[in-house]
């Protein structure tokens, strides 16, 4: 797995890992604490072959790889929102770190506390029962809450408009911020799903492009045009404010409404919507066996509320997506 690495300058600022995970074009993130070798994980990948229905971990193990062999100790597996485009691999990463970190390092599974809204919204679409989701997220974070990563400092940050409970991580001269604001070639994420607002991503953004003109913003994906070539995880503020095709400088929020209202007019809905919600409301769990047969977005009967968390639960798991309509 190619790593694209930023080392640290001073014992204040983390080292960066990003990894580009090619089929969903998705960033994921290993921040390190340089004094202590602590760090956390941002938005991991779990695999899942669209033709074979199938889940694996192939990515999140070499993730592991990569820890291990640089001998970090994971604090915090971070999750900006509920993907609707990829699976998280959170929960399998925190079973696997539990086993090779002692109990009393188990890295919980962080997400804003608004998630609480989502979860219920899409476990009533699909019928997933409370017990299956209600546990799936260890830490829920307030708006602007700080936490550690080692000796670092960060904070949780609301930055709603691709989804009510998106959260940004502002740590050092950096922020993670998921799938809001895009490369400047970009411009911002779309803003159709069930809560979503473009007059809320515009302030959000805004709020981002407010910063020091140098901190790096670092994206969730990456959709790089022709002419730019290859992906890159971040641009700084800077570059944003200058270029940022929809929230550079004097783009005001009637503009920016309208552009990205038509935008979001022409898209479909993403590949791996309906897996990745049912997914990743449940933190990335499989489904418990009554139940593992992933619906398309239709209320009816109550599976079992029995949820595996084995390590093997993840690895090639089956999943028959119901052919019911939306």
């Amino acid at each position: 797995m190619a790593d694209t690495t930023v080392t640290s300058t001073s014992p204040s600022s983390p080292t960066i890992h990003g990894f580009f995970e090619t089929q969903t074009s998705t960033w994921q993130y290993l921040v390190v604490d340089p004094t202590t070798s602590i760090a956390a994980i941002i938005d991991p990948v779990l695999d899942f072959d669209r033709e074979t229905q199938t889940v694996s971990t192939t990515t999140a193990d070499a993730l592991l790889a990569f820890i291990a062999s640089n001998n970090y100790t994971i604090s915090h597996i971070l999750e900006t929102h509920i993907h609707a485009d990829h699976l998280t691999a959170a929960s399998y990463l925190q079973t696997r770190l539990t086993q090779t970190q002692t109990e009393s390092s188990r890295p919980p599974i962080c997400a804003g506390k608004r998630i609480e809204q989502v979860q219920t919204l899409f476990a009533t679409r699909y019928s997933i029962p409370t017990v299956e989701h209600q546990t799936a997220f260890d830490k829920l974070f307030d708006d602007d809450e700080t936490f550690r990563i080692g000796n670092l400092e960060a904070v949780a940050i609301h930055l709603p408009g691709h989804t009510p409970d998106h959260l940004g991580y502002h740590i050092g001269d950096n922020i993670f911020c998921g799938d809001s604001v895009f490369h400047p070639d970009i411009g911002t994420a779309r803003c159709d799903f069930p809560g979503g607002s473009a007059e809320s991503l515009y302030h959000s953004g805004k709020r981002l492009l407010a910063m020091d003109p140098e901190t790096k913003i670092w994206v969730g994906h990456d959709y790089p045009p022709a002419e730019r070539g290859e992906e890159v995880p971040y641009m700084t503020v800077r570059e944003h404010r200058e270029h940022n095709k929809h929230l550079r400088e004097g783009v005001e929020k009637d503009e920016f409404v309208r552009l990205r209202r038509e935008r979001d007019q022409k898209l479909g809905e993403p590949r791996l919507l309906h897996p990745s919600l049912q997914i990743n409301v449940r933190g990335g769990r499989m489904p418990a066996p009554a139940s593992a047969t992933l619906r398309e977005g239709v209320e009816g009967e109550q599976p079992s509320t029995s949820t595996s968390t084995s390590p093997n639960s993840w690895n090639h798991y089956p999943i028959q997506p119901n052919p019911l309509p939306i």
